[in-house]
């Protein structure tokens, strides 16, 4: 028997296998990069076919379309987030290497979102994809609901939030940070302004910061310091000999920061991009499947309307009440079918009765009163259509007022039968466990029954009314 002996963990061999485990991780990293493309090509497709340019969904369209250039072209977004006065565009000028965001002695010089690429490489030389830096407005300059709504954006945008501070946390900047870490997007806590501190102090913020502030929010990975923008001594002598010191600004000290971003690109660039995505399309796919919902009900309730109505002329032109039965049945029914079909569910006619009859009996006392009231109503209604020519046209009057009164009733049960069945449609052919009489109760105690009967009376009657004449010259 021949035993195996084990491999000596040399140097190239540690190297060989863990570039074999990288490779591994981007291929990983590659195939959910495509899927995530491929997921917003679909959902962008969707949102598309669906809604309109003036729809509620415009905006997230055009979002879609943002976000997969960003997934095209492989850009980077990294946010900074921060109270005024903490330094954020400084930071984003000492990143770049040259000023590209305003900044100036009076706080609260950014206004309004900015952004701009920063191109950078790897130690190795190798160019890496464009990363945007987008600068935002100091957390304490808007309100409540606008520093939400912007904290929303960022984390929307963002792959990577910077989150600047300059000392120990306020109370604002906890709250801030915490809801944006409820956004699960990377984030980084750049202490800035370190210069401004003797070290230890400097030394014991920092410790404060990591050991109780932020412990629950971020690990001390996740916590750098910086030196955006220092201020530096500068000692001059004037023409008379004495000597003067000016605090000028010297060069950035924001290498931790740069090589901790490169890490977390390095290791998760692509990844965060697909991950950022996903996390959109998910918010946009349940906003487009509520809006679905909405279009649905909206052609749902005009379809049950379009029923009443029929059922309500149907009944008003018909002097015969056999007749009166059975076509109110039947538009009944055709409603259903409709019904069923708008909510992908496949309904035979039988099924369709089947289900009438369990509304019907569903709200029981109100089918009987509503059978009773159209059958006196239209026992009355012929007797008067018949009497109609021998009166010479006297009795068409009260005929009408009958026929528009016991049609009205009527379109008031189709279009409460109709709701009812639009609630078991949208539960997917159930009750939702409630049964049929919660139901019916429930949207009877919803329908403005007085309102719906005048203005089912109002519609038969312009329907009724005979074309005005046109007079002749």
């Amino acid at each position: 028997m021949t035993r195996s002996h084990p491999v000596a963990a040399t140097p190239d061999l540690l190297h060989d296998l863990q570039a074999v485990l990288d490779d591994l991780n981007n291929y990983q990293h590659d195939l959910t990069y495509e899927a995530a493309k491929t997921a917003l090509e679909q959902l962008l497709a969707d949102c598309s076919a669906t809604a309109g340019e003036t729809s509620p969904l415009a905006g997230a369209i055009a979002q879609l379309e943002d976000m997969l250039d960003k997934l095209h072209y492989g850009v980077v977004h990294i946010a900074v987030f921060g109270l005024v006065g903490r330094g954020k565009s400084s930071l984003l000028n000492a990143l770049l290497g040259e000023p590209v965001f305003a900044t100036g002695p009076i706080h609260g010089v950014t206004r309004q979102q900015a952004a701009a690429l920063w191109q950078v490489s790897d130690p190795e030389g190798h160019r890496r994809s464009p990363i945007r830096l987008i600068d935002t407005p100091g957390l304490d300059e808007v309100n409540g609901a606008e520093r939400e709504a912007l904290a929303r954006q960022v984390a929307q945008q963002a792959d990577l939030i910077l989150f600047v501070v300059a000392g120990d946390l306020t109370r604002l900047e906890y709250e801030s940070l915490s809801q944006l870490r409820a956004a699960s997007k990377p984030m980084l806590l750049v202490f800035n302004k370190v210069d401004q501190y003797p070290e230890v102090d400097r030394q014991a913020i920092y410790a404060k910061l990591r050991d109780e502030r932020v412990k629950a929010l971020l690990s001390p990975e996740e916590i750098v310091m910086v030196a955006a923008a220092p201020l530096v001594p500068h000692v001059q002598q004037d023409a008379q000999g004495r000597v003067q010191v000016t605090m000028t600004v010297g060069a950035p000290q924001i290498e931790p920061l740069k090589v901790k971003i490169l890490e977390v690109l390095a290791r998760e660039g692509k990844a965060l991009i697909a991950l950022n995505s996903m996390l959109f399309a998910n918010q946009v796919s349940q906003e487009l499947a509520h809006y679905k919902l909405t279009l649905r009900e909206q052609e749902a309730n005009q379809l049950i309307w379009k029923g009443a109505v029929a059922k309500s002329l149907a009944i008003a032109l018909n002097p015969v009440t056999v007749l009166d039965m059975v076509s109110s049945a039947v538009i009944d029914v055709t409603t259903i079918q409709l019904l069923s079909r708008l909510y992908d569910i496949e309904m035979t006619e039988a099924g369709a009765k089947d289900l009438l009859q369990t509304i019907a009996l569903a709200m029981g006392g109100i089918s009987l009163g509503d059978f009773a009231a159209n059958l006196g109503l239209s026992a009355l209604k012929g007797t008067l259509g018949l009497a109609a020519p021998v009166s010479g046209g006297l009795a068409l009057g009260p005929y009408l007022a009958v026929a528009i009164t016991q049609a009205s009733i009527a379109g008031v049960s189709s279009y409460t039968m109709g709701q009812v069945a639009k609630t078991y449609f949208a539960n997917g052919a159930g009750w939702g466990g409630a049964g049929p009489k919660t139901v019916v109760q429930k949207i009877l105690g919803q329908l403005d029954q007085r309102h719906l009967l005048s203005r089912l009376k109002s519609e038969i009657q312009s329907q009724l009314r005979p074309p005005a004449r046109e007079e002749a010259f």
